[in-house]
């Protein structure tokens, strides 16, 4: 089993941050959007270099969505900012129909998604974000895994043309894909091969599936374990492979376990290849106030959760 190593904890919050820098010295036409969160965003370095393509819109979200759009006709290509709850809850008509139905090059970048928001508690930890943006026709979706990962996505879409929701997060946590690497849109990472179960994780369930992977391997448990960033569209290809061969699928994921990507993996297995599966996700639930691991442990998206679910599909696995 390949081994990883966490090159120091980052939030990937700042990868986001890190990507505009970068985007705002070589792509002009990339302008930035914020509703008054410019320090969660990570924004400030991006600002300092380029004030005249900063727009603070203030808490108006959904009047941030319509200039965005708007910027589009323009030849710009903006980046929205604010937390993962008020990208997609607060403005879904707008995007809905000034975004996505239009097809505008817009980027939403949400900031703070899922439990691991912490101590803000329920009313802004979304875990439905994913179901409701990857229900909008064209609308690619992005959830990525660490700070280097988030960096090489926040470059990666502005050359994509066509709405993205781009998903991150606000605790450090394991910094340990390649810092060089290059980001490609709808194509999972392959991790580690296995033989006995497939494991496929997004976001921070990712770091968990690979720690979950190592102490499987001392039970003589063999996990492949995929790294599907993106969830629309998804890489069937790369899952039905790997399924083929292991028999077996627990999907890990920091949302609801109802229109997320677990759901996306079932439909596909259901029309392709059926073969049993077991969910790493909230279970139709809100969150609540905690310290990201106390909320992560409580609600079952750490490594022993995994690990426990792998064990129950391979009791399963014909």
């Amino acid at each position: 089993m390949k081994k990883y190593t966490d090159q120091g904890k980052k939030d990937t919050r700042s990868g986001f941050g890190a990507g505009m820098t970068e985007l705002g010295r070589k792509n002009p036409q990339v302008v930035s959007l914020c509703a008054d969160l410019v320090g969660s965003l990570k924004l400030d370095e991006f600002i300092e270099e380029n004030p005249d393509r900063f727009f603070q819109v203030g808490i108006a979200e959904a009047n941030m969505m319509g200039i965005a759009a708007g910027l589009t006709i323009g030849g710009y290509i903006p980046f929205t900012g604010t937390f993962a709850n008020f990208s997609t809850g607060r403005v879904y008509d707008q995007i809905r129909q000034s975004i996505a139905y239009s097809g505008k090059n817009v980027k939403i970048c949400a900031s703070h998604a899922g439990l691991t928001l912490g101590e803000d508690g329920a009313t802004h930890q979304i875990l439905e974000d994913i179901g409701l943006m990857k229900m909008l026709p064209g609308m690619t979706v992005i959830n990525t895994c660490d700070f280097n990962q988030t960096k090489a996505a926040t470059l990666a879409i502005a050359d994509h043309e066509g709405p993205v929701y781009l998903r991150f997060g606000r605790p450090k946590v394991p910094n340990f894909t390649d810092p060089e690497q290059e980001f490609h849109i709808g194509k999972a990472v392959m991790l580690n091969e296995g033989k006995d179960v497939t494991v496929i994780a997004t976001g921070h369930l990712v770091w968990e599936a690979l720690q979950a992977a190592e102490a499987l391997e001392q039970e003589g448990i063999s996990a492949e374990v995929i790294n599907i960033h993106t969830i629309k569209p998804l890489d069937e290809e790369t899952i039905l492979a790997s399924v083929r061969k292991t028999g077996c699928v627990v999907t890990c994921e920091e949302h609801n376990y109802l229109g997320g990507l677990g759901e996306s993996v079932a439909r596909t297995l259901t029309v392709h290849h059926p073969v049993p599966q077991e969910f790493v996700a909230t279970r139709d639930t809100f969150g609540e106030s905690g310290t990201s691991d106390q909320l992560m442990e409580k609600y079952g998206l750490d490594n022993k959760a995994i690990k426990e679910a792998v064990l129950q599909v391979l009791k399963r696995k014909a």
